[in-house]
């Protein structure tokens, strides 16, 4: 008897043909809205290039991760990495909310070397257990949604305000429990959300790595030690990496020239920006926004 092997499906959103694509970086529609037109189960399949979030208000059900069947009990929420195959079951008095979302648009990769990126490249179920912390990640999943559907101006910030939020508590949630990092790796980690913080604030004045260490009360060499052991970036890295994320938002979210957008990120020359984000995309500025929104349909 020959056995056939049956393939994955790869969707945008479930059932939906691949090119068929979300708008914007992040698309929200109701748990019922899709799983009632598949008789409440939604089968095997992996999405390549999002990140999915489902947040479970009510009802109960099962989520199959690789094969891997767990039950479903409200209030949750359910992350799945890229590329992962997974699939439903729900009942019909199932209610929440799933979140589409652009992976190359997260703040931290799945996969990425660090606590969260680590965590991000993998399926969790995370079940809401009333605390604090729980109660304000439900919040926070509702507000998103009725964001995204307001569809106001200027909203990119505050969703990507809450998505970080809520992948944030949602890990840390997640973690509850078991054993936690040695003091120098906490030390370490705290060092580097530091080191974030003051890249949000200078990155547009182009901080050189040295002047963010003496912030930290580091040695440049030090500081670059821990960001790699903790991200896999070193200082400059990091600090470019910023720039051409800021620099792609503003390419794909905003009508601006490339011109005015070097001179938003603090670049004295739009030639140099050029080149800078040529070196480190591949493309010319022009270039990526033309293929992106090709890409996205937009």
């Amino acid at each position: 008897m020959h056995h056939v092997k049956k393939t994955v499906p790869t969707y945008e959103l479930y059932g939906e043909k691949t090119g068929e694509r979300p708008d914007f970086w992040l698309h929200c529609e109701t748990i019922p809205s899709r799983s009632s037109l598949y008789h409440w189960e939604i089968g095997l399949h992996r999405h390549e290039s999002f990140f999915q979030i489902l947040y479970i208000a009510g009802g109960s059900g099962d989520a199959v991760f690789a094969g891997q069947v767990h039950a479903i009990e409200p209030p949750a929420v359910i992350t799945v990495p890229p590329a992962l195959s997974h699939g439903f079951r729900f009942s019909r008095d199932i209610d929440g909310f799933v979140f589409t979302i652009l992976a190359s648009h997260l703040k931290v990769s799945p996969g990425q070397k660090s606590r969260l990126g680590a965590w991000l490249a993998a399926p969790h179920l995370t079940r809401l257990d009333g605390s604090e912390d729980a109660s304000y990640v439900a919040a926070t999943l509702t507000r998103l949604a009725v964001e995204w559907g307001a569809n106001r101006s200027n909203r990119t910030d505050l969703l990507d305000a809450y998505l970080t939020s809520v992948l944030t508590l949602t890990a840390r949630l997640g973690e509850t429990g078991k054993d936690q990092v040695d003091a120098a790796d906490s030390e370490n980690e705290q060092r580097v959300q530091r080191f974030q913080a003051l890249l949000q604030q200078h990155h547009r004045a182009h901080w050189a790595a040295a002047a963010y260490a003496r912030e930290l009360g580091l040695s440049p060499t030090h500081l670059n030690r821990i960001l790699r052991a903790v991200t896999g970036q070193s200082t400059q890295e990091m600090i470019a990496r910023k720039l051409v994320g800021e620099a792609r938002r503003e390419l794909l979210f905003t009508r601006a020239s490339v011109q005015e957008i070097s001179f938003r990120l603090g670049f004295a020359d739009p030639a140099y920006f050029s080149r800078f984000f040529l070196r480190q995309t591949g493309m010319t500025p022009r270039a990526w926004r033309l293929a992106e929104r090709t890409r996205l349909g937009a």
